[in-house]
């Protein structure tokens, strides 16, 4: 983690504390917290994005709290500044939970959202090459992400990203679905995730956690106890932000490093890239 990245965390922490601090929602602390990282073009989120193998730069993003279930989520979209705005507008406005592609992107220049100039070096697409590399395995990728609990209780989490280098075009990951990159649940926690998509959804991550939180686990056991199932039945490799209902906390990885922080409103937030 860089010095700039490192004072990028600190800011996304304190937006959202202060949020909490002075009554503010959940949802909304969530949905700060994370826009200060997609414009900070730091992560792989936003300004940020990676190109994907075409050349064109396409993000997922999702949100969700815990009190009615409410979830909203984009993929793919293109040319707008904070795709987590839209994944909430989408949750606010809509009956749906996840708009994709042109018409995700359509639905967040209605309601003249941000736009970001589309950073594009466009490329012929080789599908031979692509296929016979299988270069998804062993790729950086860099989500980033928010779990918070406001004075009413109720918990929310959030998650946006770029996806990962070389990417397929139409690839999604885990951000935008429910259950995998994000879950929320008043009478569980709230989980935020990071790392390699395919073994997330797989494994249906995010839920997972939550339900262990559920059967009475702290959030450091169901953590690492998923995690470590991920590792050994397909291989993954991913982190998690876990906020328990109660309060509770654990920031847990399977990746050499994780970028992730936590702030009580004294003295600096804490910030680092190694936690277990």
């Amino acid at each position: 983690m860089t010095v700039a990245q490192a004072a990028g965390l600190r800011a996304a922490l304190r937006v959202g504390y202060h949020l909490l601090d002075r009554g503010g929602s959940a949802l909304t602390a969530v949905e700060q917290a994370i826009r200060v990282l997609e414009g900070s073009g730091l992560f792989n989120a936003g300004a940020g994005s990676r190109l994907q193998l075409d050349g064109v730069r396409r993000m997922d993003a999702s949100i969700m709290e815990g009190d009615c279930l409410r979830a909203g989520a984009v993929a793919s979209v293109e040319g707008i500044a904070h795709p987590i705005v839209a994944a909430r507008l989408v949750m606010e406005t809509t009956d749906h939970v996840l708009l994709v592609g042109p018409l995700a992107t359509k639905f967040s220049r209605y309601f003249k959202l941000e736009r970001h100039p589309l950073r594009t070096i466009r490329r012929r697409l080789s599908y031979d090459v692509v296929l016979t590399r299988k270069s998804l395995a062993g790729e950086r990728h860099g989500t980033v992400g928010a779990v918070a609990r406001d004075r009413s209780g109720t918990v929310a989490a959030g998650a946006s990203t770029g996806g990962i280098d070389r990417m397929l075009p139409g690839r999604v990951g885990d951000t935008p679905l429910i259950g995998c990159g994000v879950y929320a649940d008043n009478q569980s926690g709230a989980v935020a995730m990071t790392g390699l998509g395919e073994g997330i959804i797989r494994m249906a991550v995010a839920k997972e956690i939550c339900d262990r939180l559920a059967q009475g686990a702290l959030p450091s056991a169901a953590a690492r106890q998923v995690l470590k199932n991920l590792v050994t039945r397909i291989q993954g490799a991913a982190g998690t932000l876990v906020l328990a209902s109660d309060g509770r906390f654990a920031i847990s990885h399977v990746t050499p490093r994780m970028a992730a922080g936590w702030w009580d409103g004294k003295g600096e937030p804490t910030v680092g890239d190694q936690f277990q």
